[in-house]
């Protein structure tokens, strides 16, 4: 089975607050499976490497043999096709996990795509309504933990 994995990460603030957004659609492009998590503080390239990641385990626990694997950063899928160097030991790391992860499959292909495409769009939404619900459930806590503090004063 073939299957299209289209992924994204950011952070805002570089570094900052992160998330990573997927889209996985079958080889008609039906959307099978969307995933979207918050990864903490990191880099936006970090936050790129880890979606692409994601999108090889979900792919993998769909039972995917062949894989096109869609991403609008340019850095990563040259670094994964081997057309740039990986300089930087942190994203060395990632890289060698991504490469360790197509192992699963037949085959893998790296495609660069440009960030107006559809379903980046869609990976894109995904990860920023999820940095939105973070932002908002601290916001939300810090509220709260507020709260708690002043009700015991008495002045």
């Amino acid at each position: 089975m073939i299957l299209h994995t289209y992924s994204d990460g950011g952070a805002r603030g570089n570094p900052g607050p992160a998330a990573i957004g997927v889209v996985l659609c079958d080889a008609k492009g039906m959307v099978l499976l969307e995933s979207s998590h918050a990864i903490g503080e990191t880099t936006n390239n970090e936050a790129e490497y880890r979606a692409m990641l994601l999108a090889l385990d979900l792919a993998s626990k769909r039972k995917a043999q062949k894989l096109v694997c869609h991403a609008d950063s340019e850095l990563i899928v040259y670094q994964l096709q081997g057309v740039y160097r990986i300089k930087e030991p942190r994203m060395r790391a990632l890289a060698d996990e991504v490469k360790k992860q197509v192992r699963r499959f037949a085959s893998v292909v790296f495609k660069q795509v440009p960030r107006s495409h559809p379903m980046i769009a869609r990976a894109d939404k995904l990860l920023n309504q999820t940095l939105n619900r973070a932002k908002l459930k601290k916001a939300v806590s810090a509220a709260k933990e507020t709260q708690d503090l002043t009700q015991g004063e008495l002045f």
